[in-house]
């Protein structure tokens, strides 16, 4: 079953991609959420209108996305979380963490657009991934030190 994304899905697309899911996810979810909608042909021909109507926008939040990539740069940020003898820290570090602290630097990222490499359990080096826009992906490195 083919439909077409009305919003940003993680793992599935982006708005406005056509894309092929099983029945039911369609069906049973991402149609009755208002996630999607049937890829019929006159959706479909309402998809290209709208993409040739909002291209302009589109290409000036691509570039807002890249300007803002890099404005970030090789930032390096430092958290600072409870840890054992041992280096593994109590609780975990989360993306709201990491967006209240690129916030701090004057960067609106959303939390729901971080993502981290790998599972943050002990202090050290990481490097965590934001996704901007479909098109622009950052990474960014931060440190967890124990208090």
């Amino acid at each position: 079953m083919e439909i077409i994304l009305k919003t940003d899905i993680a793992g599935l697309g982006y708005k406005n991609d056509v894309v092929a899911v099983k029945a039911g996810y369609g069906r049973n979810y991402l149609i009755p959420q208002g996630f999607a909608v049937m890829a019929t042909p006159s959706n479909r021909k309402v998809l290209a209108e709208n993409i040739k109507q909002a291209a302009h926008k589109v290409e000036k939040i691509r570039q807002d996305a890249f300007d803002l990539a890099a404005a970030i740069g090789e930032m390096s940020l430092t958290i600072s979380a409870k840890a054992g003898d041992s280096g593994k820290i109590f609780g975990r570090v989360t993306s709201l963490q990491i967006s209240e602290m690129l916030k701090e630097k004057g960067f609106d990222v959303d939390r729901k657009k971080i993502s981290f490499d790998s599972e943050v359990k002990m202090t050290g080096d990481y490097t965590a991934t934001l996704d901007l826009h479909k098109d622009v992906k950052h990474k960014i490195t931060f440190s967890v030190v124990g208090e």
